[in-house]
């Protein structure tokens, strides 16, 4: 089991900071003296394949680790409350500075992040999507540069986080079509 699981992190309990806080091996805490659980849960996140007129895909370098510096998709975490889509349109324009037009569904793929010690187990939503006007488009917030890559030029050992190498491999070998 990874150093940063939540199995290994949550020593006490948040609810009576009893010690007696035991991990139940699959997906939750539980309290020994005041019996709460505390439940391990996916994360939601999105991920953003945008492709332009020749079929390319725009690709990001990240600005933080983990994974600094290597390829990703533009994406990350559903705020509180937060729509998919919407939290998906609103990374893209931090990222990049450009306007979903549309947006469809690809697939959902299982991942761990793990940020200052602690694992994040996510569920990627993963959605094809197109924009219309390119003019705004450059690197910001999470992003250090922005790039079309046609697919099959893409090492995919270049991308970081596991989730986004899976899809990019996986659409390279057609297992996922985008539309």
């Amino acid at each position: 089991m990874n150093e940063c699981h939540p199995a290994l992190r949550f020593r006490f309990c948040p609810y009576c900071g009893s010690p007696r806080f035991t991990w139940d091996g699959e997906k939750s805490h539980h309290c020994a003296d005041c019996g709460h659980k505390l439940y391990t849960n996916e994360v939601g996140a999105v991920i953003a394949v945008i492709t332009n007129a020749e079929g390319e895909v725009l690709f990001v370098r990240r600005r933080f680790n983990p994974a600094k510096g290597t390829l990703d998709l533009p994406g990350g975490f559903i705020d509180l409350g937060e729509r998919a889509e919407d939290a998906m349109r609103r990374e893209v324009m931090e990222e990049l500075h450009l306007r979903v037009t549309r947006a469809d569904f690809l697939c959902t793929l299982p991942n761990t992040y793990v940020y200052d010690t602690l694992m994040y187990h996510t569920i990627d939503i993963v959605f094809h999507c197109e924009v219309e006007d390119w003019s705004a488009l450059r690197a910001d917030d999470d992003a250090t540069e922005c790039r079309f890559l046609p697919l099959e030029n893409v090492d995919v050992e270049a991308v970081g986080l596991d989730s986004v190498r899976r899809l990019v491999g996986m659409l390279k070998q057609g297992e996922i079509k985008i539309k």
